[in-house]
C-alpha cells in the first residue's frame, strides 16, 4: 500500500457506536444459535434418532451445515479483529509519520511509503523535515525489519529528531541525540523481555537492532550539509540527470556501534534553485524482479527527470514507484520510504567553488572523499 505524504490529511469520519454493542451480540449469539441448532435437531428429531442409511446421511448433512455456519462465523470475527488491529497500527504509523507540509521554508515537498506486509500501512521506515533556525534539517531513516514490531524504534528515533533538529547548533549533536534515544529504546525493550535478570539475552532479537540514518542540514544559500550512519546517499537531479550527492564514507548504523569521538559532518555542495535531492530507503535499490535483477534506481531517476524544469516532486515519486511496482511485478519484499526536495526558493549569486562536492569538515577537521561510491546497503536481516 502507497501511502502519499504531502499536504493536511482528511480527518477519519468516527464510525457510530451504537453498531458496536449489536455487532458483540452478533458475534457471541451466532455461534450459540448454530449450537443450539445442533442439539435441539439431536434431542427432538425423531430423524436423529433413526439408524438408516437416508438418517444418517440427513443428521450429517445437518451437523456439517453447522460446523460450516460456526467456522464462518469465526473466520469473518477474526478477520474483523484483523482489521481493527491494522486500523489502529495505520493510524499510530500516521501519528509517528505525519503528513509533510507541501512547502517549507522554500522547498517543494513530497513523500510517500510502501509497506512489503499485504494490506499494511506500518514499516520500518522513518522520515521527517523540519524548518528551523539552523536551516532545514532533514531526516531518513530504516529500522531493522518492518511491521508492528518496528514502530516502537520509529517512534524513539523520530521522537528524539524532532527535538534535536531545534536544540542542537550542530548536526553531531542532533546524530548524537538519536543515538541515546536508540540505546535508551532498546534497553527498555531489553528490561521487558528479561524482567528477571535485567540484563539483554545476546541470542535476543534486541541486541542485533539497528537504525541506518542520514542527516541534511539545507541552510537558506542552499548549501547542504550531511551526516550518514549506513543509509543510502541520496540523488540530486537536475536538468542533467541525476548523481549522487556525495561519495563519502558512511559511518556504522546506529545501535551496534558506539559513535566515534569526532565526526565531521559531509559538505555536499549547494543545492541550486531548481534542483531537488531525492531521499529514499534501501528496499529501492534492492527490489528485485523475477530473475533477480535490482530496480536500474539511477536509471529511473534519470528518465523521470529528463525534462527541463525539474517536474515536481510528486510526479517524480508517481514515476518512480510506477516503475518499481512494474519491476517487481506489484510485490516487494521490503519496505520503501521515498523524499523529494525541490529548491523553489529565488536563485542568489552562487559564490566561486560552491559546488565543491564531498569536502567534509567542522571544528574537528575534515574527512577524505572516496573515488568510488562506497555501498550503504548493509547485509540485510529481516527485511533490512
Amino acid at each position: 500500500m502507497i501511502r502519499i505524504k504531502a499536504g493536511v490529511p482528511r480527518r477519519p469520519r468516527p464510525r457510530p457506536r451504537a453498531r458496536r454493542p449489536l455487532r458483540r451480540a452478533l458475534a457471541l449469539g451466532l455461534p450459540s444459535m448454530w449450537g443450539a441448532i445442533a442439539v435441539t435437531y439431536k434431542l427432538t428429531c425423531p430423524l436423529a434418532q433413526q439408524n438408516d442409511m437416508g438418517a444418517r446421511i440427513v443428521t450429517s448433512a445437518v451437523f456439517f451445515a453447522v460446523g460450516t455456519g460456526l467456522i464462518v462465523q469465526v473466520r469473518r470475527s477474526l478477520l474483523r479483529e484483523l482489521r481493527q488491529i491494522r486500523q489502529i497500527a495505520g493510524a499510530a504509523q500516521n501519528a509517528l509519520l505525519r503528513p509533510l507540509p507541501p512547502r517549507l521554508d522554500g522547498l517543494n515537498i513530497a513523500a510517500a511509503q510502501l509497506s512489503a506486509e499485504r494490506g499494511a500501512v506500518v514499516g520500518g521506515d522513518l522520515y521527517e523535515v523540519i524548518a528551523t533556525e539552523h536551516g532545514v534539517r532533514v531526516v531518513m531513516g530504516d529500522v531493522r525489519g518492518h511491521g508492528i514490531a518496528a514502530i516502537g524504534t520509529v517512534a524513539a528515533v523520530l521522537g528524539s529528531f524532532r527535538e534535536a533538529a531545534h536544540d542542537e547548533p550542530h548536526l553531531e549533536g542532533v546524530l548524537r541525540r538519536l543515538d541515546r534515544a536508540l540505546a535508551r529504546h532498546l534497553g527498555e525493550r531489553a528490561r521487558a523481555e528479561h524482567p528477571a535478570s535485567g540484563a539483554p539475552d545476546p541470542d535476543s532479537p534486541v541486541a542485533e537492532e539497528f537504525v541506518t540514518v542520514l542527516l541534511l542540514e539545507i541552510g537558506r544559500d542552499g548549501e547542504v550539509r550531511g551526516l550518514n550512519c549506513g543509509h543510502p546517499w541520496p540523488y540530486r537531479l537536475s536538468g542533467t540527470g541525476a548523481e549522487p550527492l556525495s561519495r563519502a564514507d558512511p559511518l556504522p548504523p546506529l545501535g551496534p556501534f558506539p559513535l566515534p569521538a569526532a565526526m565531521p559532518f559531509v559538505r555536499c555542495g549547494q543545492l541550486l534553485p531548481g534542483e531537488a535531492l531525492f531521499l529514499y530507503t534501501d528496499g529501492a535499490e534492492d527490489a528485485r524482479d523475477a530473475r533477480g535483477g535490482f530496480f536500474p534506481l539511477a536509471d529511473v531517476l534519470a528518465e523521470a527527470t529528463a525534462q527541463r524544469p525539474l517536474p515536481a516532486p510528486q510526479s517524480v515519486l508517481g514515476s518512480v514507484f510506477t516503475a518499481l511496482l512494474r519491476h517487481t511485478g506489484g510485490t516487494p519484499t521490503d519496505d520503501v520510504a521515498l523524499l523529494v526536495l525541490r529548491n523553489d526558493r529565488r536563485p542568489t549569486p552562487t559564490p566561486p567553488g560552491a559546488r565543491g562536492s564531498d569536502i567534509s569538515g567542522s571544528a574537528a577537521g575534515a574527512r577524505p572523499a572516496t573515488t568510488h561510491p562506497h555501498p550503504t546497503n548493509y547485509p540485510q536481516h529481516n527485511g533490512v
